[in-house]
């Protein structure tokens, strides 16, 4: 396991920065492939769809759960949903749904609960191991009636990085996955904002940049080619595979 972590952050760095041949044709191809070939190799191996990330104990928790990419939003309107408690904050949920609506945190914190503690990996090599508490995503998804055709779930954000608008996706496989969730406390206490107050995904089976924080919207889509820069997420279309499966 730890082998094959190493070799995806590596590989995900290295396209990230090599920007001269990541821009080639052929490059793009290799790329398509290996992505390719790891997603179906990690769903094989784990036994597809209900293959689960490891748990722990409240024991092995991290003593420090560090923030990583965007570490709060700088406008007026965050500020202003932070001082209030987010007490008017919405999660929208729409696309190909039968039943398009939104979630205050009052909903969120309504729906079952599910509580695991697993081991966040990030792409810059670092890991810790926190408790996260929400519903699954599949519980939101149920009810909002997700439309046949329908394949990949958006996850819309508040947090920009240099300009861009923070996103995020994921296929139905780990869209329904039970240790995907809606995450709204860390190790017991309200999600602080440096770790995506008052949202964020947990996408246990994947790389830390997929677990998207700031939550604003969830959207059913048919393809992700049309919205953003096409490749599924904020660091997708910057050179990262956009499966990032360990």
């Amino acid at each position: 396991m730890q082998r094959r972590n190493f070799l995806v952050a590596g590989f995900a760095a290295f396209v990230a920065g090599c920007n001269e041949i990541g821009n080639s044709d052929w490059f793009g191809k290799v790329v398509e492939g290996a992505q390719g070939w790891h997603r179906g190799l990690h769903r094989t191996l784990g036994g597809g769809r209900i293959a689960m990330a490891p748990e722990y104990s409240r024991s092995d928790l991290s003593p420090y759960f560090r923030g990583n990419g965007s570490l709060s939003v700088d406008t007026e309107a965050y500020r202003e949903a932070e001082a209030q408690g987010f007490a008017n904050w919405q999660l929208s949920v729409g696309g190909l749904v039968d039943n398009p609506g939104a979630l205050s945190l009052q909903d969120i914190r309504a729906l079952p609960q599910r509580i695991q503690i697993t081991r966040h990996d990030c792409v810059e090599g670092w890991s810790a191991i926190g408790e996260w508490t929400g519903p699954q995503l599949s519980t939101i998804l149920e009810a909002a009636g997700v439309q046949p055709e329908a394949n990949f779930i958006v996850f819309r954000c508040a947090d920009k990085l240099n300009g861009g608008d923070y996103y995020e996706s994921c296929d139905m496989d780990d869209a329904f996955h039970p240790q995907t969730i809606i995450a709204h406390r860390l190790n017991g206490e309200a999600l602080p904002v440096k770790n995506g107050a008052p949202l964020r995904l947990r996408i246990e089976r994947q790389l830390g940049y997929k677990h998207a924080k700031y939550l604003t919207g969830i959207e059913a889509v048919a393809s992700l080619d049309d919205i953003e820069g096409g490749n599924g997420g904020y660091w997708e279309d910057r050179g990262y595979q956009w499966y990032a499966g360990i």
